[in-house]
């Protein structure tokens, strides 16, 4: 269950990564075109302003239509051959299942207390998916209906049909099947789902009405959730669906952007329901902090190789929010310490909504710079100062007590343990090591007779399938933003978490047959060349 979970956890980030560009550009063309701020050449009739508008409604393009990206993109991640053809086939059923509900919708709204005639985006419920009419289902109805094909799909789709019915096998199969469950999903789903839009309203208030303490408590959870790959699943439906604000929050500040720019009122007042999205405020403080921490506590003659440990995973944490790089530095040697960083970083995001800093703050500083600094600054620049002032003060709480627990505890951190505590071997040495050919003299796997490449990254991700136990050891590989996902048949033919260090990555948790190795920003990448080790490419 716990493996099944984190893979859909993982599934649900690969949209998300396209926030980052997205963000950049909304952000950008909402300061462009908005004439408080750029002054009579953002005025509404100049060539200035019309340009840019068609630059920034390119850029609403992943905001305006994230449940159909949720759809298409949770098959990349889940199913288990051919994703390619079922992210067809999901997109495909996702059409036909808001077909299903707005024509039954148009039949019998009155009956099920659906005013299909609001319009879209309102309070009433009512969303238009691809020019599609339908029920406000936001990214769970997405969810729903592509779980449902990915499963089909996984089951039916080398399903071996008479040869004079050929033409109907593979993913027409899959959609035909599919086709007839959408059926039953669809009036399930209208004589149900308008109960689920007034308890989620309850709810909204529920969590609006806890101030900083919900907040706090929110951050807290998401952080310790890291390790575990769930904390996508805390986070999703708050920030990309319905349950705070219509759309979800990522979406509904993008579209708040040109008011919030345009008025004086406190940022707190104008969009309390963004508060939730504060888990970014540590990333920005709190891991220069620990970075900081680290490198007093090493031994003097070791620090400078700490340094240059610390300083490429700090930035990658300031500038774009991620943080598993440095987390997983501490969390195998200290685990102690990552409970303590989750409950700086909900005190200090309570500190933030306490003075009211609130706005998307959940990625790192490149993000937060598009939705919220550069396009704000104009008219929100003193709440940003107070933020300054309360993150760098938190930094220097960062620093004191992970330096004060670390000394006093004698954890191993980097540069207090052994000799080799803050250097990488080569794959190569670990090889040599242990009696084991080189990389380049080995077969690739998964593909007989043939070479291995001598090209660095090949070899690597080689290293990585053979620290996994091998190729017949893997059942499946899925990527999120800096680790792969990876199921196993054995744990115990799993190598160490420092055998993968010494490999090249920057550790490896295995949870039963459910293991994570932590790669880092290129794990794209890395997937790409393990799949190909594995003959999985073709």
């Amino acid at each position: 269950m716990m493996k099944a979970i984190q893979r859909f956890g993982g599934a649900l980030f690969t949209p998300a990564m396209l926030f980052a560009f997205a963000g950049v550009v909304v952000g950008l063309g909402t300061l462009f075109t908005t004439e408080a701020i750029m002054g009579p050449i953002a005025a509404a009739d100049t060539t200035w302003t019309k340009a840019w508008t068609v630059v920034l409604d390119g850029g609403w393009t992943v905001f305006n239509q994230l449940p159909l990206l949720f759809a298409v993109a949770l098959p990349i991640g889940l199913a288990k051959r051919q994703a390619g053809r079922c992210c067809l086939e999901a997109f495909v059923s996702y059409l036909t299942f808001n077909y299903f509900v707005s024509s039954m919708l148009s039949s019998w709204a009155p009956r099920l207390g659906v005013d299909f005639s609001a319009s879209a985006g309102s309070a009433q419920g009512v969303a238009t998916i691809a020019g599609i009419r339908t029920l406000d289902m936001g990214v769970a109805g997405a969810l729903l209906v592509s779980g449902v094909v990915i499963v089909l799909h996984n089951r039916l789709f080398d399903t071996h049909l008479p040869e004079w019915l050929g033409v109907f096998s593979g993913s027409t199969f899959v959609y035909m099947v599919s086709f007839v469950a959408m059926l039953p999903l669809a009036g399930a789903v209208v004589l149900t789902w308008p109960k689920v839009q007034v308890g989620m309203h309850v709810f909204q208030q529920i969590i609006l009405g806890a101030g900083s303490a919900g907040v706090g408590i929110f951050v807290f959870l998401e952080r310790v959730l890291i390790p575990f790959g769930l904390h996508h699943l805390l986070y999703a439906p708050f920030y990309y669906d319905n349950v705070i604000v219509q759309g979800g929050i990522y979406a509904a500040w993008a579209n708040a952007l040109p008011r919030l720019a345009a008025a004086g009122q406190p940022l707190a007042d104008l969009a309390p329901w963004a508060s939730l999205t504060a888990t970014g405020w540590s990333k920005l403080f709190g891991i220069p902090g620990i970075a900081a921490a680290f490198y007093a506590t090493a031994r003097p003659e070791r620090r400078k190789r700490v340094l240059a440990l610390l300083v490429p995973v700090t930035l990658t944490s300031i500038l774009c929010g991620v943080t598993e790089p440095i987390e997983y530095t501490f969390l195998f040697v200290a685990p102690q310490l990552f409970v303590v960083h989750a409950a700086l970083a909900a005190c200090l995001s309570m500190a933030m909504n306490a003075f009211g800093v609130v706005g998307v703050f959940s990625g790192g500083l490149i993000e937060m710079s598009s939705l919220d600094f550069v396009p704000l600054a104009a008219t929100h620049g003193q709440t940003y100062l107070v933020a300054l002032a309360i993150g760098l003060c938190f930094s220097a709480v960062y620093f004191v007590v992970f330096r004060f627990l670390i000394l006093r505890l004698d954890l191993r951190t980097p540069g207090r343990a052994g000799e080799g505590d803050v250097c990488l071997n080569t794959q190569d040495e670990y090889r040599d090591a242990h009696g084991m050919p080189r990389a380049q003299d080995g077969r690739r796997l998964g593909a007989d007779g043939e070479k291995a490449d001598v090209d660095r990254e090949d070899a690597y991700a080689l290293r990585l399938v053979e620290l996994l136990g091998g190729a017949g050891n893997i059942e499946g590989i899925t990527s999120c933003a800096t680790r792969l996902r990876v199921d196993v048949r054995d744990p115990g033919r799993v190598a160490a978490g420092g055998a993968f260090v010494a490999a090249g990555a920057r550790g490896a948790v295995c949870a039963g047959r459910a293991v994570q190795v932590i790669v880092g920003l290129n794990v794209t990448q890395v997937a790409e060349r393990v799949e190909r080790a594995l003959g999985l490419d073709g």
